[in-house]
């Protein structure tokens, strides 16, 4: 059976308190029964995005096991003309992104990346530090910070006794050095 609950985290803290905070909910989860229809399943809507799309996580995650769960997000083909469509945006459609604004634009890429490391460092961001901010290409830029908190702290959870989050924020592009430097 699906529950489907509302759930805030925010993005304040340590990244063990912030894990602990999502660990904790998944702890309330009644146990399941067996497979298939008998499998407790959750859907978490965590955060809503200026466009109204909401981002889930959704649990059990089949490719892992105890505590993961997929990112989603309602109303988004990740896969739009490549096959079979799916909602859970990866790594590589993050990166794939960045590097296109990054290319767009380097000024505003390199405030992006300093709000990128403002969530990596477990800060809130605010819509007036980015509004401002408008990208020709790609996915909005609340979409984009919102989306990379929860694959920070997916990665706190799933690799905690490794460098967790830090495995996808060295992946993310850097800003291009000014010149002369």
């Amino acid at each position: 059976m699906l529950r489907e609950l509302s759930l805030y985290i925010p993005n304040q803290g340590t990244r063990q308190e912030i894990r602990e905070k999502v660990v904790h909910e998944f702890l309330k989860e009644e146990p399941g029964a067996g497979t298939g229809d008998l499998a407790s399943k959750y859907k978490y809507y965590v955060e809503t995005l200026r466009s109204g799309n909401r981002i889930f996580l959704s649990r059990p995650a089949y490719l892992n096991k105890g505590f993961d769960f997929v990112i989603r997000v309602e109303g988004i083909n990740f896969n739009a003309g490549k096959g079979r469509a799916r909602e859970n945006p990866t790594h590589g459609d993050l990166l794939e992104d960045l590097e296109k604004k990054k290319e767009a634009n380097s000024e505003f890429y390199k405030l992006l990346y300093e709000l990128i490391q403002q969530v990596y460092f477990c800060n809130e961001v605010r819509k007036k530090e980015y509004k401002q901010m408008i990208f020709e290409v790609g996915f909005p830029i609340d979409f984009i910070l919102l989306v990379i908190k929860w694959l920070f702290i997916e990665q706190d959870i799933t690799y905690w006794n490794f460098s967790g989050r830090a495995m996808f924020m060295s992946k993310i592009p850097l800003p291009n050095k000014p010149e002369g430097v």
